[in-house]
């Protein structure tokens, strides 16, 4: 990773890092390939495409509606201005 390259990935990201940060910033991205490199090395030919480390797959919880009137109430108490349960805003068109 070089200079080069970091100019190369800010033209292409359209964003610009500071001249006092540039060096920082290749050192991370250089770590950060050294890593994915090191992933390289690992054998998963032998893995199924949907394999994991839990028995039973991922863990799911039940999806139940929390329905609780206090938290509206909770929520519209840090509200600059209310009424009758609903937000009150600036108007922006007349």
């Amino acid at each position: 990773m070089d200079i080069s390259v970091l100019e190369k990935l800010e033209k292409l990201s359209h964003l610009r890092i500071a001249e006092e940060k540039r060096e920082e910033v290749l050192e991370q991205l250089s770590e950060i390939l050294a890593y994915v490199e090191n992933l390289k090395e690992l054998d998963t030919e032998k893995l199924d495409s949907y394999f994991s480390t839990l028995d039973g797959g991922t863990p799911l919880r039940e999806d139940l509606p929390l329905n609780d009137p206090e938290v509206p109430k909770i929520i519209l108490e840090h509200a600059p201005e209310a009424r009758d349960d609903f937000f009150i805003v600036p108007a922006i068109i007349e």
